[in-house]
């Protein structure tokens, strides 16, 4: 009698390894799915980041470009405003220099 009560523990005990092994390999499994769906979404995020960065320097390089040409556009802009100055200017002292003075009119 005594060997048969000594296997019914050793079996109680075999019994509650085997279940905490399939609770761990459980937990390994969900564990290793949880960390294959960290990696898709970190890839994820690194190519919208890509694409972000990829973004950012297009738009820099658009800006700089753009105020290249504003610079441009502003010297011809002063170029011209002095050049118009420099025409009304003329334009004055032509007048200026052709104007003879009027007799003054009496009232009396």
């Amino acid at each position: 009698m005594a060997p048969t009560m000594a296997v019914a523990p050793k079996r109680n005990e075999e019994e509650e390894l085997r279940k905490r092994n399939q609770e761990l390999e459980k937990e390994l499994r969900e564990s290793r799915e949880r960390e294959e769906q960290m990696r898709m979404e970190l890839r994820k995020v690194w190519k919208r980041l890509r694409v972000a960065e990829e973004g950012e320097e297009l738009l820099c390089s658009q800006l700089g470009e753009l105020e290249a040409e504003f610079v441009y556009q502003a010297r011809d802009y002063n170029s011209r405003i002095v050049s118009l100055m420099d025409q009304l200017s003329k334009a004055n002292n032509v007048v200026v220099n052709n104007h003879r003075p009027s007799a003054p009119i009496s009232i009396l």
